[in-house]
């Protein structure tokens, strides 16, 4: 089988470790250096370095899990990566049950035999996780507003029913004079802002 990319390396990336398979091809057999690194930024460039002294230029490991994005930061730039999606690399026929995952992904992209996965640019990246961080902390402040409010209703308290937003800045006060031990209507009345007075005053 004709040889694509014969400077490469497969990676079995885990939790703590990453198994690197060097598959270098001369004029001989191909010649197949295996280590273990750590996923430390240190291991990481030590992997790096490594890779290097081989003159390594491609280098392929599997999309599992969030592990392998620390590995591609470090190595983006430094030699051309293939994320390998999992299912795709196992169902190719011909893996020995002995042989490591990393030499297994070294053999296949050595003949372009991987299926590239699409990683996103950097920047793209940030914006996506920027995005569900903040739908997340969305989706919190939601739940805290309810169970604030159910605490509210057990205790007889309406404040649901005069403000839409009882974390809104009339609600925040009250909350706040709550807490501090105010418990005349009146007096928690004062808080709430002008404008909001103006609105349910029209309302009612």
């Amino acid at each position: 089988m004709e040889v694509i990319h014969p400077r490469c390396a497969g990676l079995d990336v885990h939790k703590q470790t990453v198994v690197a398979c060097a598959r270098i091809v001369g004029n001989g057999p191909p010649v197949q250096e295996v280590r273990t690194f750590a996923t430390t930024t240190s291991g990481l460039l030590a992997l790096a370095d490594w890779l290097e002294s081989f003159g390594v230029e491609h280098v392929a490991m599997e999309a599992t899990g969030v592990y392998w994005k620390p590995v591609w930061h470090i190595l983006e730039g430094h030699v051309e990566l293939v994320l390998a999606n999992a299912a795709h690399v196992k169902n190719v026929p011909g893996r020995k049950t002995d042989v490591n995952d990393a030499t297994w992904l070294a053999d296949l992209l050595a003949h372009g035999l991987i299926r590239a996965s699409f990683v996103p640019p950097v920047a793209v990246q940030e914006l996506r996780t920027l995005t569900r961080t903040r739908k997340q902390f969305v989706r919190e402040r939601a739940a805290h507003a309810q169970r604030l409010e159910k605490v509210l209703e057990d205790a007889n308290l309406k404040l649901g029913v005069v403000l839409s937003d009882i974390l809104g800045q009339s609600g925040r006060a009250v909350l706040n004079a709550i807490v501090a031990g105010q418990s005349d209507p009146q007096a928690l009345a004062a808080h709430i802002s002008t404008r909001v007075k103006v609105l349910i005053h029209q309302h009612n």
